[in-house]
């Protein structure tokens, strides 16, 4: 009698260890089927993004020595936003929100389009510019963009891995195609905002943000236009 008890309870026990497998399982599955969901899309649509952009510049910009030889010369003479009735720019949309450009960063395989602006589902969605609000990319300044650091290595997740000397490769709706490098990285608290306003010595910068795996401070990175 009681073994026949024992045993239903280590059968009872046996079953519960089992579905909790198989959820975690059909969880972990799910995580990792958004995951390159996102990327795959991602992916695609830098990829089509950057094709179509720079095709149409190719075909709206007269070829010279001056012109190809100076990215930043090129970016002040073609760089001009589409503007609807309003006077708002014109961007292509990603997912419902607007896009400013796309960037690349080789050294952790990361390809997303750059959103115009923070809310808590553009950050879900992609990467996007935190300040200043509504600033196109590749202009004179430092533009700040931030992203989400997931477990799964959507987005910023992997920031951590970027180092000194890396390159960025960032891609506005003009088809102009900038590579910045990596100059400073560091830890500070989510508070600190004091290097938004830098002097960039007249030269494009970007400042990348992300939490730190523990939420307790943010991953900052500094990168120049070449």
């Amino acid at each position: 009698m009681f073994e026949s008890k024992y045993s239903k309870v280590l059968t009872v026990i046996l079953v519960i260890i089992i579905i909790a497998i198989l959820g975690l399982l059909a969880f972990l599955g799910y995580d990792l089927y958004q995951k390159n969901s996102l990327e795959s899309e991602a992916e695609a649509f830098v990829s089509e993004f950057e094709n179509t952009v720079v095709d149409q510049n190719n075909d709206n910009t007269v070829t010279s020595d001056e012109n190809t030889t100076d990215p930043l010369t090129q970016i002040e003479q073609t760089n001009t936003s589409t503007t609807t009735e309003n006077g708002q720019p014109t961007r292509p949309m990603y997912k419902g929100f607007g896009v400013v450009g796309t960037m690349n960063i080789p050294s952790i395989n990361f390809m997303y389009p750059v959103l115009e602006k923070v809310t808590p589902k553009s950050i879900e969605t992609a990467v996007a510019v935190l300040y200043p609000v509504g600033q196109e990319v590749n202009q004179v300044g430092n533009l700040v963009i931030i992203g989400h650091n997931y477990r799964n290595g959507l987005f910023f997740s992997n920031l951590k891995r970027v180092q000194l000397n890396d390159k960025i490769y960032i891609t506005d709706n003009s088809g102009n195609r900038l590579t910045y490098t990596v100059y400073n990285k560091f830890e500070t608290t989510p508070e600190d905002t004091s290097f938004y306003q830098r002097d960039t010595n007249g030269k494009p910068e970007v400042t990348l943000s992300t939490c730190t795996d523990d939420s307790k401070a943010r991953t900052i990175i500094f990168a120049r236009a070449d």
